[in-house]
This record gives structure tokens, C-alpha cells and sequence, in this order.
């Protein structure tokens, strides 16, 4: 059918020869339908209902909360920008970003062995040529060629199995085992876009209905708050023991799985996050032996975060994988339902950006496995550079490599300086009227707690601010220091935190420390009961 073209008088024209020939209601339909050829008319008299409103969209959307990019984190970009825009308009030059864990948002450098990989592997031609062997380390073009050979089409931009190259898998298994002592299956491994993505599909697998309990730490990662939210499921929360460096106690578990039952609830799974976030504890072996026998007892699925088995500060303290607890035990594989996640997001490595990770998945049945396996290849698998990365986090340069000497003092200088870091941080907040803080064992962050006074409740309250959020606003907008309010976490209630993550690099190390140390000293002073 062809468009009719011409004026508006011959269009209306038309349209009053058509009107003639039609029955009245006809007559009518078309004169509403084409009202805006007419110059008086206008499209404002017609008032349209949205489609989409806050009413209408997913109530789990509506519950789910992420507190470390919460309301603090929209307020610090604010500022930021106010800052770039008009120098000198606040008390700081500076945003302090401690409120998530992204080193190199912060200027922390990446391991330069992992990156020579990937830049070969991401564009190969360069490995033919004569330059590269005066600008790449012998083991990283080796690694490089070795990983290539293991990709379809020797292309990062390709697709892969969805649960990841079998190759990097077998690189995988085989670091996991040289960690624990125990035989790992590449077959176990899903390569993800880093750990999230990995809790994500687990609680989609779990969750059937609000009647099904997940059992989380408080205060714990709100990624895991908010997956069982989106996922329909009910938190089913185990207080840590902050007397005790933030104690995991299976008393306390027992208690809880008791008051969730009686409400109905089926506990499907236990997450543990070790070493801690937002806590920084890191478990006991015994500890670990005791949790590892109350899932066997309760038929519970172990959900373990070990993203940060890298960040361990305390001679006292060493991770031990949640696997190798239960081979050491004497458990097979079939005895315990057990998930172990992995990111290349934290450690040493703080390649964040790169969305890379792991899970291993043992003690499920073969039917189980293929649903697992279904659910994964709904994505079709984890970006490339990311399931390089994984690889080379378990498969580090080794003693007589090229890069070895490099690559250590690297990673030593990371950690050793985030040790540093953690115990000047650990130190000033003790130091502050009504702060107590517990030792920072591992991960990347100190969870204080603040003993408020009366008269800063009450004013939170008149804001309708939690009281912890209420100090974390103010914080900000005195120092340009960005922390998360405990309340995004979960805490005992009646007490109040923040986290702070031990990012920064060395040298903001002392700005954080006086700048937060005078709004403290302050703060308390003007609410002084």
C-alpha cells in the first residue's frame, strides 16, 4: 500500500470524502484516528497510564538491597563531581573511596605476568614478531602460545564450553590440588564471570519458594541478601560472635535452624565467608572441622566463599579450603553437598574488571549435575579473559621461571603492604572515643563497631537515617571519606558499624586516619550526651 503524500488542506480533504461514504460510528472511529492531521487538535488531551511503574515491577527487585553501592556511594559521586567541576567547594580535595573491594580503582598495579598473557593471548600476530621477545618474558609467551592452543580458533572473542575452556580447567584442578593435597576433577570446575555470577546460579538451583532458607552470616556480603531476595528464597541469619574476633558458633547455628523450622522453613544451604567480609576473621581449622559436621548432620548444601584465601595477615591464622577440611575429615565426595567459589577479583590480584572466577561443584548426583550444567549454558559461558585469569591465579609462575623473582616480589609487596595498612587502620579506629575494632586477620576490610551517643540516635532518627548510616553521611561530607554503614550488612541489633576497606594506597593511608580521626573527635562532641 502506498503512503498518501500532500498538504495538510488535501489530506483533510480526503478524509472528508472518506467520512461521507462510511456509517456514522465508521465516520467517528476515523475521525479519531487521524484527529492529529487537524490543527487544533493535540496529542496533551490524551493521558496515557505508564506501562512500567514502581508498582508494578518484580516485588524481589523491590527487596533486593546492595548496600556497598548504596545511597553513601551515590552521595561520594556527587561530590566528586562537584569537586571536578568547582575546586574548593568542599573541606576535602579528594573522594576516599573504602567502600568496596576494587584495588585498582586505588591504584594498586597489576601483577605483570598475568597481563603479559593476556595481552598475547587477546592479540596473538604480535607473537610472531621479532620485538616481542625483547618486550615479553620467555615464560609468558610460552604461556601464552600453551593457552592459545587450547582455544577454539585460538581467539578470545570466541565462545567456549559453557563451563569454560577444558584446558584452563585442567590448569585449574591441578592448582587446587597442589593447594589442598587432594585430587581435584576439571570436570567439577564452571568457570564464571567472577564469583557472583557463580552464588547467583547456585540460589537459582536452591531457592523453590519463600519457604526455602538460605543460612547467611550477619553481618555478611550483601550479595548474599540480595541473590535469596531475587531469587524468592528467605534469609535464614547466624549471628558471628563479635566478642570472640567475630566467632562462628555451630550453638548459635543450631538455635537458628531450630527457629527456622518452626516457622516452616526448609534450610537448603550454609554459606560461610572465609576469610570474612565484611569482618576480616579468619576460621580456626577446629572451627572449620565443627561446620563441616553440622552440614553432614542437617543434610545442608556448604556454600563456601574463598575469594579472599590470598589475604591472610596474621602468622597465627592459614586458610584451609572447606574441600580439603572435609577430605582431611575422611568425606568423599559423595558424603557432603559442597560449592567452593573463587574470584580473581581479590587476592593479590585485584582484577576486578575482568570478571573472572571460579566454582567447583562436588557432591551432587549425576541428574543434579546436568541441571547445574543447564543453568550455565543458559549463558553460554564466562568471558575469555576472565577464564584466563582464573588459570593463572591457581597456576602462578614457578620456581626457575622468567618471571618468577618479578612475579613474587609483587605479590609480596601487595600483601605485605595490605597488612601494614590494615594494622595502622586497626590501631586509629581503637584509638577513637567509643570505637572498638577486632584485629584484622584477612580479607580487605575492619568492620568497627561505634558506640553512639544518645543525642546522634536521635537525630538519625529525625532524618529517618539508620544511626550508622546517619555517621557514614556525615563522615562523607566532612572528609570525603566513603564508608558503608553497618546496617547494609546485618549486625546485632542495638549495635551499629561501618565497613572500611584497607585499599588505599600506603601513602592516603594517613589522610584517611587524620581526617577520620577529627570528624570522630568532633561528631562526638557535638553529640555529647
Amino acid at each position: 500500500m502506498r503512503r498518501f503524500v500532500g498538504n495538510k488542506s488535501s489530506r483533510n480533504y480526503l478524509i472528508t470524502c472518506l467520512q461521507s461514504s462510511l456509517s456514522s460510528s465508521q465516520s467517528r472511529f476515523l475521525t479519531s484516528t487521524t484527529a492529529p492531521l487537524s490543527s487544533d487538535s493535540t496529542m496533551s488531551s490524551i493521558t496515557k497510564t505508564p506501562s512500567v511503574t514502581i508498582d508494578n515491577l518484580n516485588p524481589k527487585v523491590l527487596k533486593c538491597e546492595y548496600a556497598v553501592r548504596g545511597e553513601i556511594v551515590t552521595q561520594a559521586q556527587r561530590l566528586q563531581q562537584e569537586l571536578k567541576e568547582k575546586p574548593g567547594s568542599h573541606p576535602f580535595d579528594e573522594i576516599l573511596y573504602c567502600n568496596i573491594g576494587n584495588p585498582q580503582s586505588l591504584g594498586q598495579q597489576p601483577i605483570t605476568f598475568f597481563r603479559e598473557v593476556l595481552a598475547l593471548c587477546d592479540h596473538p600476530t604480535i607473537l610472531d614478531k621479532s620485538e616481542t621477545q625483547g618486550l615479553f618474558s620467555a615464560d609468558s609467551i610460552e604461556r601464552a602460545w600453551k593457552i592459545l592452543d587450547q582455544i577454539p580458533g585460538r581467539a578470545t572473542g570466541a565462545y567456549s564450553h559453557s563451563q569454560g575452556i577444558k584446558g584452563l580447567r585442567d590448569e585449574i584442578a591441578a592448582g587446587i590440588a597442589a593447594r589442598d593435597g587432594f585430587p581435584a576433577d576439571p570436570n567439577d570446575i564452571f568457570l564464571t564471570d567472577g564469583a557472583s555470577p557463580a552464588v547467583h546460579m547456585m540460589m537459582q538451583l536452591l531457592i523453590r519458594s519463600e519457604n526455602d532458607g538460605i543460612f547467611c552470616p550477619i553481618p555478611q556480603y550483601p550479595l548474599y541478601s540480595a541473590s535469596i531476595a531475587l531469587h524468592g528464597g528467605t534469609l535464614v541469619p547466624y549471628f558471628l560472635n563479635e566478642a570472640t574476633g567475630w566467632g562462628m558458633e555451630v550453638s548459635e547455628l543450631k538455635k537458628q535452624l531450630e527457629a527456622a523450622q518452626s516457622k516452616g522453613i526448609t534450610v537448603r544451604a550454609l554459606v560461610v565467608i572465609n576469610p570474612g567480609n565484611p569482618t576480616g576473621q579468619v576460621l580456626a581449622e577446629d572451627n572449620q572441622r565443627e561446620i563441616v559436621e553440622f552440614c553432614k548432620k542437617e543434610n545442608l548444601v556448604l556454600l563456601a566463599d574463598e575469594v579472599y584465601q590470598e589475604n591472610v595477615y596474621v602468622p597465627e591464622k592459614k586458610f584451609h579450603s572447606f574441600k580439603k577440611v572435609a577430605r582431611s575429615m575422611g568425606y568423599g565426595e559423595e558424603d557432603i553437598p559442597l560449592v567452593s567459589f573463587q574470584s580473581v577479583s581479590k587476592g593479590y590480584y585485584g582484577e576486578c574488571g575482568k570478571r573472572g572466577g571460579y566454582m567447583e561443584v562436588t557432591g551432587f548426583s549425576a541428574d543434579v549435575r546436568e541441571q547445574i550444567y543447564k543453568v550455565a549454558s543458559v549463558n553460554l559461558c564466562s568471558n575469555i579473559s576472565g577464564q584466563i585469569l582464573a588459570s593463572l591465579v591457581m597456576n602462578p609462575p614457578k620456581v626457575g621461571d622468567e618471571s618468577y623473582d618479578s612475579y613474587l616480589a609483587e605479590k609480596d609487596g601487595i600483601l605485605s603492604s595490605l597488612a601494614r595498612r590494615a594494622k595502622t587502620l586497626e590501631d586509629a579506629l581503637n584509638s577513637l572515643e567509643g570505637v572498638t575494632c577486632n584485629k584484622a586477620e584477612g580479607a580487605m576490610y575492619l568492620f568497627p563497631r561505634i558506640h553512639l551517643p544518645k543525642k546522634a540516635i536521635e537525630a538519625a532518627e529525625a532524618t529517618k537515617a539508620a544511626p550508622d548510616a546517619f555517621y557514614a553521611r556525615r563522615l562523607l561530607e566532612a572528609t570525603g571519606i566513603v564508608v558503608v554503614p553497618g546496617s547494609g550488612f546485618g549486625q546485632v541489633p542495638g549495635t551499629w558499624h561501618f565497613r572500611c576497606t584497607i585499599l588505599p594506597q600506603e601513602d592516603k593511608i594517613p589522610a584517611v586516619v587524620s581526617r577520620l580521626t577529627a570528624f570522630h573527635q568532633a561528631f562526638m562532641e557535638e553529640y555529647r550526651d
